[in-house]
């Protein structure tokens, strides 16, 4: 099988923490990123590729690096136009690689599963149902009358049975309920949640956009093998998901029944149900809340149950568990202010690292920059500012008008406007500086590059 994890979601409901800039399947949410985890548990399927957004390679790239996994993994889509076109793009990659008889494996790239022996075994038998054919879906035993998710009802009988699993075939799709249906779904049974996971054969997928998707599949027959033209296809496409245009109206498919430990970490209450309590708060008649920390610092709560308090270095969110899903209408007004929290944090992952924004005023902003082992900044200069770095761990090279200067904790060196400079990790750990940067404008968009490991000249 090939996994393929998709990788596009910004994640808006659990702002702050979940921003455009680094959206939450790049956060530690739960201990490691939710894509870190995703790849890990679907390692014994097969090599894995992530297709992710164009805007998201950076971080994509340094992720899959720190996997051990190559940059080759990673795949981009120009734009997000939903589930359909992404699933569409890949079917007609395998096809021009001449591997339409390939077994296809589709998984979002930020869901959280606790049993994920129980994943595999699943998908093993998956894979079976789609070496005869059939499309098949991975349905969720409900554990609640959930109204955000759709639900899928299968037959009775058996279509395939193995791997601890039986296969059945879907008797039709269902559409979010509202709540009354949903508790009607629970009490008949034979109703699943639809958790977003594919498995079919890239011919037999192939053969369902031609027959039901005809003008999309169509767009992609053009597509050149080294995705050259990408980009002016994408811009032709209608955003449209893979449940509407294809799911809903196969005839012939199959759904597996599982119990795995799911969620989609689809809003803070359902993290709040993964989270645990966390050492650093502390409750006094405040039965039921929860707080997502910021660093390791102390939180109290007095007569304040049900609550939902959600902490990061320059945003605070709190709010009641009932109204989780309105944190949507909270970041729209936001934006609608022209605040940079509603979609920047305070940092930034680079393909080198990373940095974080200390202080910002007029005249003057400081960071603090992290380089990994082995990496190196491009080869830039400056317009409007100049720059004062001091090394306060590792031990870099720093490259300035042609000169490298070796450089250890406690040492500083002057950048001055104009000049050519760059910043390079030889060693084993991670290299920080601190700058300090001077002048009259300190944008991201001053550089000027002459070199760059990452195409970004």
């Amino acid at each position: 099988m090939i996994p393929i994890v998709l990788s596009g979601g910004s994640g808006t409901r659990l702002w702050p923490v979940s921003r455009a800039s680094h959206p939450k399947q790049f956060v530690e949410l739960l201990g490691e990123p939710l894509l870190a985890r995703t790849l890990k548990r679907l390692a014994p399927l097969g090599s894995a590729r992530v297709l992710a957004l164009a805007d998201q390679r950076a971080l994509t790239e340094k992720l899959l690096r720190s996997l051990g996994l190559p940059a080759s993994a990673g795949l981009y889509e120009p734009m997000g136009r939903n589930t359909a076109p992404a699933v569409a793009l890949l079917c007609r990659l395998l096809e021009l690689e001449g591997r339409s008889d390939e077994v296809v494996g589709i998984f979002p790239a930020d869901h959280f599963v606790r049993d994920e022996a129980e994943l595999v075994a699943a998908c093993r038998l998956a894979e079976a149902c789609a070496r005869r054919g059939q499309v098949v879906t991975l349905g969720i035993r409900p554990t609640y009358p959930a109204t955000g998710y759709g639900y899928i009802e299968i037959e009775p009988a058996t279509y395939l049975e193995g791997e601890g699993h039986r296969a059945h075939r879907v008797r039709r799709f269902c559409e979010k309920p509202d709540r009354a249906t949903a508790e009607g779904f629970l009490e008949a049974g034979g109703y699943f949640w639809n958790a977003g996971m594919f498995v079919f054969e890239a011919r037999v997928m192939a053969a369902a956009f031609a027959r039901l998707m005809p003008e999309l599949w169509q767009a992609f027959q053009s597509l050149a093998a080294d995705l050259s033209n990408l980009e002016p296809i994408y811009r032709g496409l209608a955003p449209e998901s893979l449940d509407f245009g294809i799911m809903e109206h196969l005839a012939e498919q199959v759904s597996i029944p599982c119990d795995l430990g799911w969620s989609d970490v689809g809003s803070w209450d359902e993290v709040a149900r993964l989270l645990p309590a966390g050492e650093h708060v502390f409750r006094a008649a405040s039965a039921g809340s929860v707080v997502v920390p910021h660093g390791a610092k102390v939180y109290g709560l007095i007569g304040a149950p049900d609550l939902i308090v959600v902490d990061t270095a320059d945003a605070l969110l709190v709010m009641h568990r009932d109204h989780s899903q309105q944190v949507k209408v909270l970041l729209a007004e936001l934006k609608a202010a022209g605040r940079r929290e509603a979609e920047e944090h305070r940092y930034e992952h680079r393909p080198w690292g990373s940095f974080e924004i200390l202080h910002e005023a007029g005249h003057f902003k400081t960071k603090i920059l992290r380089v990994d082992p082995g990496q190196q900044l491009s080869y830039q200069s400056h317009r409007h500012r100049s720059e004062h770095w001091v090394v306060v761990a590792g031990h870099p090279e720093v490259v300035l008008d042609g000169q490298v200067h070796r450089l250890g904790p406690g040492e500083a060196i002057h950048i001055p406007q104009g000049a050519r400079h760059r910043i390079r990790n030889p060693g084993e750990t991670p290299v920080e500086l601190v700058e300090v940067q001077t002048g009259s404008y300190f944008g991201e968009d001053d550089i000027e590059r002459y070199e760059d490991d990452y195409q970004r000249v």
